[in-house]
């Protein structure tokens, strides 16, 4: 919430509608000191890149840090874009395509150009995780089984070493440790959990490089 309330800020000072200066440049400063971090040309506080490429900040599903952090680089690409201006990292300013390039590196990775050779996205690719934290991916259908499941004998599903009987397309899991090591397995919650606060921010960034 802060990040995206900075960088709102920060797009209105970049169209003249708020003085660069006080509060309003306080968080500009910290929106872009953010982004300087994200892209590795910062103090290191916001993440480093993992062996592979992907940038990485907490242990527990670390792609909804990743796909948020796209969203808001992407956005501020543009924003500076049409103010013909670049994102000032200590002595280096990295123009907007260079931001957009970056994020661009970050969706390769979640689709399947990392060492797994895995999209992390549910459904994509040849290669993808089949057995997401996830109870209706997990659970039969109401098709094939319209009795009801108690939550004891959902159990059975929750430790078949088999793929989830429901595929939930589209949906984007917790994601690789810091080594670009993923476990697939039901019970792994930390790196197999898919949420729509994963997979929200990415359909804006992958807007925005089909756009370009």
């Amino acid at each position: 919430k802060f990040v995206g309330a900075q960088a709102l800020v920060a797009k209105l000072i970049l169209q003249g509608k708020l003085p660069n200066n006080g509060r309003h440049a306080e968080m500009r400063s910290n929106v872009e000191s953010f982004l300087c971090n994200v892209v590795q040309h910062g103090d290191g506080r916001s993440g480093r890149l993992t062996p592979g490429g992907m940038l990485y900040l907490q242990p527990w599903s670390n792609l909804q840090d990743v796909t948020t952090a796209m969203f808001v680089l992407v956005t501020h690409a543009d924003h500076l874009a049409a103010a013909r201006a670049s994102l000032q990292c200590g002595g280096v300013r990295l123009p907007p395509a260079q931001l957009v390039s970056f994020a661009r590196s970050q969706v390769d990775y979640i689709l399947g150009k990392n060492p797994m050779k895995m999209s992390y996205m549910v459904g994509v690719g040849k290669r993808y995780p089949l057995q997401p934290h996830h109870r209706g991916a997990s659970l039969p259908s109401i098709r094939n089984n319209p009795g009801k499941i108690s939550c004891g004998k959902g159990a059975q599903y929750f430790h078949r070493s088999a793929p989830n009987l429901n595929v939930i397309d589209g949906a984007i899991v917790g994601g690789p440790d810091n080594n670009d090591h993923y476990d697939d397995s039901r019970g792994n919650y930390q790196q197999g959990e898919p949420s729509t606060y994963t997979v929200a921010p990415i359909v804006g960034v992958l807007a925005r490089l089909l756009h370009n």
